[in-house]
């Protein structure tokens, strides 16, 4: 059985875990007090900027890095499916930020990285930040349902299936 090599291994890893930490600040969202909640947004948006920026070098890497073939043993739903399923979430984990950066940009917040700031001086603009605001919270819950599936498939393979799927991306001993 052929497997990912380790440096997609480790983007997929890492992009699980930025993916996983941006989800639960953006879940909060509404329950960090008032005083803090400026604070907790910017780390939010900070991690979906690398989340964005990740992407990018995972997409790079995939185009001079074909995946390793499927084991011959998986079945023809799980090979039809695999390609559109992987294209959907690089798209949702791409646009996703995009949105976000817009609605943070004119919600008239800087991004702050500690040592500077980035403000674009932009003024708070509802009829901007609002619908942007609202896509980007439904594609992000369409990420999780989708990375969720893509989490349940891989175990389906692991545990029902026994076909190496899972075992092809996850981080050697």
């Amino acid at each position: 059985m052929q497997r990912y090599g380790s440096g997609a291994i480790a983007l997929h890893w890492s992009m699980v875990v930025l993916i996983v930490a941006v989800g639960v600040l953006g879940l909060l969202h509404d329950s960090w007090p008032k005083r803090t909640q400026a604070f907790w947004i910017n780390v939010h948006a900070l991690i979906g900027l690398l989340v964005w920026l990740l992407v990018i070098v995972r997409i790079a890497w995939r185009r001079r890095h074909a995946p390793p073939p499927l084991p011959p043993q998986v079945g023809e739903v799980s090979r039809r499916l695999s390609a559109p399923v992987h294209l959907l979430l690089y798209a949702l984990m791409f646009v996703i930020p995009m949105l976000g950066i817009v609605t943070f940009v004119w919600h008239a917040r800087a991004f702050d990285f500690g040592l500077f700031r980035v403000d674009f001086g932009v003024r708070s603009n509802r009829a901007v930040f609002h619908p942007t605001e609202d896509l980007h919270g439904y594609l992000a819950y369409a990420l999780f349902a989708l990375a969720g599936l893509h989490a349940l498939a891989a175990l389906w393979h692991r545990f029902m299936r026994h076909d190496g799927v899972l075992e092809r991306m996850w981080p050697r001993r």
